[in-house]
């Protein structure tokens, strides 16, 4: 009957690492808070610093969308009732 021999160096390297790894894993969990709280301190910051909020900007940027949009299709089908075809 074969097995694999028992060995204590194995079972020390094993805990060593496990703890390696969860050491690590808990350093990367605290630098992720550390760096999702500085990020949205700075995005808090940057709204505050604008001049307009940001739904007032939304809304402008989508009516001057939408009015784009208008004239575009009205100079495309202006220009195609007036142009010959060829």
């Amino acid at each position: 009957m074969t097995g694999i021999p028992g060995g204590s160096a194995n079972s020390k390297a094993m805990i060593v690492g496990f703890a390696l790894v969860a050491t690590g894993g808990l350093i990367s969990v605290v630098g992720a808070g550390i760096s999702g709280t500085a990020m949205f301190n700075a995005i808090r910051s940057w709204v505050l610093a604008q001049q307009e909020p940001p739904s007032a900007m939304v809304k402008r940027k989508l009516s001057q969308a939408k009015a784009a949009t208008a004239a575009g299709a009205s100079a495309w089908q202006d220009g195609m009732a007036t142009s010959e075809r060829h």
